[in-house]
Protein backbone atom coordinates (compact mmCIF):
# COMPACT_ATOMS: atom_id res chain seq x y z
CA UNK A 1 0.00 0.00 0.00
CA UNK A 2 1.08 3.65 -0.46
CA UNK A 3 3.19 5.36 2.37
CA UNK A 4 2.89 8.74 2.92
CA UNK A 5 6.44 9.39 1.87
CA UNK A 6 5.17 7.83 -1.63
CA UNK A 7 1.93 10.36 -1.31
CA UNK A 8 4.04 13.22 -1.13
CA UNK A 9 6.39 12.02 -4.21
CA UNK A 10 3.14 11.59 -5.92
CA UNK A 11 1.84 15.14 -5.31
CA UNK A 12 5.22 16.69 -5.54
CA UNK A 13 5.76 15.19 -8.91
CA UNK A 14 2.69 16.31 -10.48
CA UNK A 15 2.96 19.97 -8.84
CA UNK A 16 6.32 20.59 -10.33
CA UNK A 17 4.65 19.26 -13.87
CA UNK A 18 1.66 21.84 -12.93
CA UNK A 19 3.92 24.80 -12.20
CA UNK A 20 6.08 24.72 -15.30
CA UNK A 21 3.05 24.79 -17.29
CA UNK A 22 2.12 28.10 -19.02
CA UNK A 23 -1.67 27.60 -18.59
CA UNK A 24 -2.25 24.85 -15.97
CA UNK A 25 -5.62 23.33 -15.06
CA UNK A 26 -6.10 22.46 -11.87
CA UNK A 27 -8.63 19.92 -12.59
CA UNK A 28 -6.78 18.29 -14.87
CA UNK A 29 -3.69 17.82 -13.11
CA UNK A 30 -5.63 16.45 -10.15
CA UNK A 31 -6.78 13.87 -12.63
CA UNK A 32 -3.57 12.87 -13.66
CA UNK A 33 -1.94 12.70 -9.76
CA UNK A 34 -5.01 9.62 -9.19
CA UNK A 35 -4.25 8.40 -12.64
CA UNK A 36 -0.58 8.12 -11.99
CA UNK A 37 -1.30 6.18 -8.64
CA UNK A 38 -3.84 3.87 -10.56
CA UNK A 39 -0.86 3.31 -12.86
CA UNK A 40 1.47 2.60 -9.57
CA UNK A 41 -1.31 -0.12 -8.93
CA UNK A 42 -0.91 -1.63 -12.70
CA UNK A 43 2.95 -1.81 -11.58
CA UNK A 44 2.34 -3.71 -9.18
CA UNK A 45 -0.39 -6.52 -10.77
CA UNK A 46 2.31 -6.51 -13.55
CA UNK A 47 5.04 -7.61 -11.30
CA UNK A 48 3.44 -10.51 -10.42
CA UNK A 49 2.49 -11.19 -13.60
CA UNK A 50 6.15 -11.95 -14.62
CA UNK A 51 6.24 -15.05 -12.71
CA UNK A 52 3.29 -16.45 -14.29
CA UNK A 53 5.39 -15.71 -17.78
CA UNK A 54 8.15 -17.42 -16.58
CA UNK A 55 5.55 -20.24 -15.39
CA UNK A 56 4.24 -20.58 -18.60
CA UNK A 57 7.57 -20.22 -20.10
CA UNK A 58 8.98 -23.63 -18.22
CA UNK A 59 5.83 -25.41 -19.14
CA UNK A 60 6.33 -24.55 -22.49
CA UNK A 61 9.44 -25.64 -22.91
CA UNK A 62 8.99 -28.95 -21.59
CA UNK A 63 5.87 -29.87 -24.47
CA UNK A 64 8.33 -28.25 -27.26
CA UNK A 65 10.95 -31.17 -25.96
CA UNK A 66 8.64 -34.19 -25.77
CA UNK A 67 7.42 -32.94 -29.04
CA UNK A 68 10.64 -33.35 -30.65
CA UNK A 69 11.04 -35.79 -33.80
CA UNK A 70 13.59 -37.25 -31.91
CA UNK A 71 13.44 -36.44 -27.81
CA UNK A 72 16.33 -37.05 -25.66
CA UNK A 73 15.97 -38.98 -22.57
CA UNK A 74 15.91 -35.13 -20.46
CA UNK A 75 13.01 -34.23 -23.07
CA UNK A 76 11.14 -37.60 -22.70
CA UNK A 77 11.88 -37.03 -18.24
CA UNK A 78 12.18 -33.33 -17.77
CA UNK A 79 12.44 -32.06 -14.68
CA UNK A 80 9.17 -30.26 -13.50
CA UNK A 81 10.28 -29.07 -10.08
CA UNK A 82 9.60 -25.42 -11.55
CA UNK A 83 6.46 -25.80 -13.19
CA UNK A 84 4.90 -27.81 -10.12
CA UNK A 85 5.90 -25.21 -7.72
CA UNK A 86 3.18 -24.56 -5.69
CA UNK A 87 3.13 -20.95 -4.90
CA UNK A 88 4.05 -20.63 -9.03
CA UNK A 89 0.68 -22.75 -9.71
CA UNK A 90 -1.73 -20.64 -7.24
CA UNK A 91 -0.30 -17.29 -9.06
CA UNK A 92 -0.73 -19.24 -12.79
CA UNK A 93 -4.50 -19.99 -11.95
CA UNK A 94 -5.22 -16.93 -9.55
CA UNK A 95 -8.47 -15.91 -11.67
CA UNK A 96 -7.94 -12.48 -9.24
CA UNK A 97 -4.26 -11.91 -10.96
CA UNK A 98 -5.51 -13.36 -14.71
CA UNK A 99 -8.73 -10.43 -14.31
CA UNK A 100 -6.37 -7.59 -12.99
CA UNK A 101 -3.91 -8.13 -16.31
CA UNK A 102 -6.43 -8.24 -18.08
CA UNK A 103 -8.43 -5.21 -16.29
CA UNK A 104 -4.93 -2.87 -17.28
CA UNK A 105 -4.57 -4.48 -20.47
CA UNK A 106 -1.37 -5.93 -19.23
CA UNK A 107 0.42 -8.93 -21.12
CA UNK A 108 3.85 -10.22 -21.00
CA UNK A 109 3.33 -12.26 -23.73
CA UNK A 110 2.85 -9.04 -25.99
CA UNK A 111 7.12 -8.69 -25.10
CA UNK A 112 8.24 -12.02 -26.05
CA UNK A 113 12.24 -10.71 -26.74
CA UNK A 114 12.29 -9.67 -22.67
CA UNK A 115 10.04 -12.89 -21.35
CA UNK A 116 12.26 -15.03 -23.52
CA UNK A 117 15.23 -12.98 -22.69
CA UNK A 118 14.35 -13.24 -18.68
CA UNK A 119 13.73 -16.89 -18.94
CA UNK A 120 17.12 -18.16 -20.64
CA UNK A 121 18.97 -16.31 -17.93
CA UNK A 122 16.67 -18.17 -15.02
CA UNK A 123 18.06 -21.19 -16.59
CA UNK A 124 21.27 -20.66 -15.89
CA UNK A 125 20.66 -18.64 -12.50
CA UNK A 126 21.88 -19.87 -9.16
CA UNK A 127 19.30 -19.60 -6.85
CA UNK A 128 17.29 -21.50 -10.08
CA UNK A 129 19.56 -24.38 -10.32
CA UNK A 130 19.84 -25.01 -6.66
CA UNK A 131 16.06 -25.61 -6.48
CA UNK A 132 16.04 -27.61 -9.22
CA UNK A 133 18.82 -30.01 -8.24
CA UNK A 134 17.46 -29.92 -4.34
CA UNK A 135 15.56 -32.87 -2.47
CA UNK A 136 14.18 -30.79 -0.66
CA UNK A 137 10.34 -30.58 -0.82
CA UNK A 138 7.52 -28.77 0.80
CA UNK A 139 5.06 -24.92 0.03
CA UNK A 140 8.23 -23.18 2.12
CA UNK A 141 10.63 -24.28 -0.34
CA UNK A 142 9.12 -23.49 -3.03
CA UNK A 143 7.83 -20.16 -2.02
CA UNK A 144 11.31 -19.34 -1.13
CA UNK A 145 12.66 -20.26 -4.20
CA UNK A 146 9.91 -17.19 -5.88
CA UNK A 147 10.88 -15.23 -2.75
CA UNK A 148 14.92 -15.58 -4.18
CA UNK A 149 14.16 -14.82 -7.90
CA UNK A 150 11.84 -12.30 -7.58
CA UNK A 151 14.47 -10.18 -5.21
CA UNK A 152 17.45 -11.12 -6.55
CA UNK A 153 16.72 -11.76 -10.29
CA UNK A 154 13.48 -10.04 -11.45
CA UNK A 155 13.58 -6.62 -9.87
CA UNK A 156 17.16 -5.93 -10.23
CA UNK A 157 17.38 -6.84 -13.99
CA UNK A 158 18.41 -4.14 -15.84
CA UNK A 159 16.00 -4.84 -18.83
CA UNK A 160 12.84 -4.89 -16.66
CA UNK A 161 13.89 -1.84 -15.01
CA UNK A 162 14.21 -0.32 -18.46
CA UNK A 163 11.18 -1.66 -19.77
CA UNK A 164 8.92 -0.72 -16.36
CA UNK A 165 10.72 3.01 -16.86
CA UNK A 166 9.48 3.29 -20.72
CA UNK A 167 5.89 2.64 -19.81
CA UNK A 168 5.62 5.48 -17.35
CA UNK A 169 7.39 8.57 -15.94
CA UNK A 170 6.74 7.78 -13.11
CA UNK A 171 7.60 3.84 -12.67
CA UNK A 172 10.95 4.17 -11.77
CA UNK A 173 9.93 5.86 -8.08
CA UNK A 174 7.45 3.56 -7.89
CA UNK A 175 9.37 0.35 -8.25
CA UNK A 176 10.54 -0.18 -5.32
CA UNK A 177 7.55 0.26 -3.28
CA UNK A 178 5.60 -1.66 -6.22
CA UNK A 179 7.95 -4.83 -5.52
CA UNK A 180 7.54 -4.79 -1.81
CA UNK A 181 4.06 -4.81 -2.05
CA UNK A 182 4.61 -7.82 -4.52
CA UNK A 183 6.96 -9.67 -2.05
CA UNK A 184 4.17 -8.80 0.71
CA UNK A 185 1.48 -10.65 -1.27
CA UNK A 186 3.94 -13.82 -2.27
CA UNK A 187 4.79 -14.09 1.45
CA UNK A 188 0.93 -14.01 2.53
CA UNK A 189 -0.36 -16.56 0.40
CA UNK A 190 -0.73 -20.08 2.24
CA UNK A 191 -0.19 -24.09 0.73
CA UNK A 192 -3.66 -24.55 -0.47
CA UNK A 193 -4.97 -21.37 -1.92
CA UNK A 194 -7.14 -21.06 -4.63
CA UNK A 195 -6.32 -17.59 -5.56
CA UNK A 196 -4.29 -14.32 -4.92
CA UNK A 197 -5.85 -11.50 -3.07
CA UNK A 198 -4.22 -8.42 -4.09
CA UNK A 199 -3.04 -5.58 -1.03
CA UNK A 200 -5.44 -1.90 -1.24
CA UNK A 201 -3.40 1.09 -2.28
CA UNK A 202 -4.41 2.65 0.78
CA UNK A 203 -3.64 2.06 3.84
CA UNK A 204 -7.14 0.99 5.76
CA UNK A 205 -8.43 2.87 8.82
CA UNK A 206 -6.79 6.28 7.80
CA UNK A 207 -7.73 8.50 5.23
CA UNK A 208 -4.92 8.28 3.11
CA UNK A 209 -6.49 9.28 0.04
CA UNK A 210 -7.81 12.27 1.39
CA UNK A 211 -4.74 13.59 2.48
CA UNK A 212 -3.25 12.83 -1.10
CA UNK A 213 -5.95 15.11 -2.35
CA UNK A 214 -6.18 17.79 0.48
CA UNK A 215 -2.50 18.18 0.09
CA UNK A 216 -2.75 18.96 -3.50
CA UNK A 217 -5.71 21.05 -3.24
CA UNK A 218 -4.36 22.86 -0.04
CA UNK A 219 -0.92 23.06 -1.59
CA UNK A 220 -2.50 24.99 -4.98
CA UNK A 221 -5.23 27.26 -3.42
CA UNK A 222 -2.55 28.51 -0.43
CA UNK A 223 0.55 28.67 -2.91
CA UNK A 224 0.44 32.15 -3.95
CA UNK A 225 0.40 33.69 -0.09
CA UNK A 226 3.18 30.83 0.63
CA UNK A 227 5.51 32.09 -2.11
CA UNK A 228 4.97 35.58 -0.58
CA UNK A 229 6.23 33.77 2.55
CA UNK A 230 9.29 32.34 1.23
CA UNK A 231 10.07 35.78 -1.31
CA UNK A 232 10.18 37.89 2.48
CA UNK A 233 12.48 34.90 4.25
CA UNK A 234 14.79 34.61 0.85
CA UNK A 235 15.51 38.66 0.46
CA UNK A 236 18.85 37.87 -1.14
CA UNK A 237 17.33 35.80 -3.97
CA UNK A 238 14.06 36.78 -6.36
CA UNK A 239 11.86 33.84 -6.14
CA UNK A 240 12.54 33.51 -9.86
CA UNK A 241 16.08 32.52 -8.73
CA UNK A 242 14.87 29.70 -6.29
CA UNK A 243 14.49 26.51 -8.33
CA UNK A 244 11.23 25.29 -9.09
CA UNK A 245 11.59 22.12 -7.38
CA UNK A 246 12.69 23.61 -4.15
CA UNK A 247 10.05 26.49 -4.54
CA UNK A 248 7.58 23.41 -4.40
CA UNK A 249 8.72 21.35 -1.69
CA UNK A 250 8.82 24.44 0.48
CA UNK A 251 4.85 24.85 -0.57
CA UNK A 252 4.08 21.51 0.27
CA UNK A 253 5.99 21.12 3.72
CA UNK A 254 4.34 24.62 4.81
CA UNK A 255 0.86 23.71 3.29
CA UNK A 256 1.27 19.65 5.24
CA UNK A 257 2.77 21.75 8.67
CA UNK A 258 -0.41 23.98 8.80
CA UNK A 259 -3.40 22.07 7.63
CA UNK A 260 -2.64 18.57 8.68
CA UNK A 261 -2.80 19.11 12.48
CA UNK A 262 -1.87 15.37 13.28
CA UNK A 263 1.16 15.04 11.20
CA UNK A 264 4.30 16.18 13.91
CA UNK A 265 6.13 18.90 12.23
CA UNK A 266 9.38 16.96 13.07
CA UNK A 267 8.03 14.48 11.05
CA UNK A 268 7.53 17.00 8.06
CA UNK A 269 10.46 19.26 7.95
CA UNK A 270 12.03 15.49 7.97
CA UNK A 271 9.87 14.00 5.41
CA UNK A 272 10.74 17.09 2.81
CA UNK A 273 14.35 17.69 3.62
CA UNK A 274 15.01 14.41 2.32
CA UNK A 275 12.89 14.99 -0.92
CA UNK A 276 14.61 17.72 -1.39
CA UNK A 277 18.13 15.31 -1.23
CA UNK A 278 16.71 13.68 -4.06
CA UNK A 279 14.68 15.14 -6.36
CA UNK A 280 16.32 18.56 -6.37
CA UNK A 281 20.11 20.08 -6.15
CA UNK A 282 22.74 18.82 -3.91
CA UNK A 283 22.68 21.76 -1.72
CA UNK A 284 18.58 22.06 -1.98
CA UNK A 285 18.40 20.05 1.14
CA UNK A 286 20.14 22.58 3.14
CA UNK A 287 18.59 25.81 1.93
CA UNK A 288 14.97 23.83 2.46
CA UNK A 289 15.76 23.06 5.80
CA UNK A 290 17.25 26.50 6.45
CA UNK A 291 13.88 28.42 5.67
CA UNK A 292 12.04 25.74 7.27
CA UNK A 293 13.84 26.78 10.22
CA UNK A 294 13.37 30.38 10.33
CA UNK A 295 9.28 29.97 9.16
CA UNK A 296 8.18 27.46 11.22
CA UNK A 297 9.02 28.54 14.52
CA UNK A 298 7.73 31.30 14.32
CA UNK A 299 4.34 30.45 12.67
CA UNK A 300 4.25 27.92 15.97
CA UNK A 301 4.43 30.92 18.43
CA UNK A 302 2.10 32.81 16.07
CA UNK A 303 -0.36 30.67 16.22
CA UNK A 304 -0.62 29.61 12.64
CA UNK A 305 0.56 26.03 13.32
CA UNK A 306 -1.53 23.52 15.90
CA UNK A 307 -1.32 20.04 16.49
CA UNK A 308 -3.58 18.13 18.04
CA UNK A 309 -3.53 14.77 19.67
CA UNK A 310 -1.44 12.54 21.99
CA UNK A 311 2.13 13.84 22.03
CA UNK A 312 1.12 16.85 19.63
CA UNK A 313 0.40 19.43 21.49
CA UNK A 314 3.33 21.89 23.38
Amino acid sequence: MLNRRHIRIKVLQILFAYYNEEKPDAARYEKMLFESIERFRELYISMMGILVELHHLAIEKIEMGMQKRLPSHEDLHPNTRFVTNELLRILAHSKTLESGMKYNHLNWRSNPDLTRKLFKELLENEDYLEYMNSTERGFDYDRELVLRIFKKFIVNHEDVQDFMEDQGIFWNDDLDLAASMVLRTLKSIKSGDDDVHFLPLWKEGDDEEGYCRDLFRKTLSMGADLEKTISEYTKNWEIERIATMDVVIMKMALTEAIVFDQIPVKVTMNEYIELAKYYSTPKSAQFVNGLLDQIIPKWKNEGKIKKIGRGLIE
